[in-house]
């Protein structure tokens, strides 16, 4: 099997997957400063528990947008997996081009979720993913990334505003069942997520309308899942996004057909 690694800002997500399925994923914090010592270990604990042995995996594929993790977790995965990861880098032929301004600045956590949801959903289509920055990028009818869109994340918002305000603490992130807020909590909930919510509906109708396309909407993100009901009307919701687009591109470089 494929052991599929995301590094991101807040969180690294694991999946384990064949061609056809992915038979566990879990998630550590992104933390500075671990030896690969740590984060071999702590991975190989997290695969043990769930019943898989480093012989059940046969490659990994990493994506990374934070350089400094990078120090600890390869060899970590070396040492501890026994497997020599296949590391994806900017500027690497994936299948999508990319024709923004400075190709080489676009995450590579972004090109792997636009590739998956082309090769699953199809294009045109608008990728929103909801992590530490929420992103939308933009996928013409050819298959070409063409424009994006950064904003801070929700736990980024929220961080911001308890840190700059000496009375509000941290909130659980969670829709409230009404914006007619009445207390200090339910009102900070309302303002982060509702928030979200109408940035969402916002930049998505202008991509469209600047772009003249009809595209379809693909969210993923893990805090995806806090707003999917509210945006339920206009797209798809996809936790795995990101793991299956590792999928895909491990098929792609070993020249397999994937589907």
């Amino acid at each position: 099997m494929i052991l599929g690694v995301d590094a991101g800002n807040t969180n690294i997500t694991f999946g384990l997957m064949d061609r056809e399925t992915i038979h566990c994923s879990f998630r550590i914090t992104t933390t500075p400063y671990l030896t690969a010592d740590e984060l071999g270990v702590r991975i190989l604990n997290i695969l043990l528990s769930k019943g898989y042995t480093p012989e059940d995996i046969t490659d990994i594929i990493v994506t990374s947008v934070v350089p400094s993790i990078m120090n600890s977790l390869i060899p970590g995965l070396k040492i501890y997996l026994k497997t020599v990861p296949t590391v994806l880098r900017n500027g690497e032929a994936l299948g999508l081009p990319i024709e923004t301004d400075h190709p080489n600045e676009v995450g590579m956590d972004r090109i792997v979720d636009m590739i998956a949801a082309v090769e699953i959903y199809g294009a045109p289509c608008i990728v929103v993913d909801f992590g530490t920055a929420t992103t939308y990028d933009l996928v013409d009818a050819d298959g070409r990334y063409v424009a994006g869109v950064t904003a801070p994340g929700i736990y980024t918002s929220l961080a911001g505003l308890v840190s700059k305000a000496a009375k509000l603490t941290n909130v659980e992130i969670v829709v409230p069942p009404t914006i007619m807020a009445k207390n200090t909590k339910d009102s900070m909930q309302a303002g982060v997520t509702y928030g979200q919510i109408g940035q969402a509906r916002y930049i998505i109708e202008q991509l469209r309308r600047e772009s003249g396309l009809d595209a379809k909407v693909v969210m993923t993100g893990g805090l995806g899942a806090v707003l999917a009901d509210a945006l339920e009307d206009i797209h798809v919701y996809d936790v795995d996004l990101t793991l299956k687009g590792l999928r895909i591109i491990h098929g792609r470089l070993r020249g397999e057909n994937e589907n």
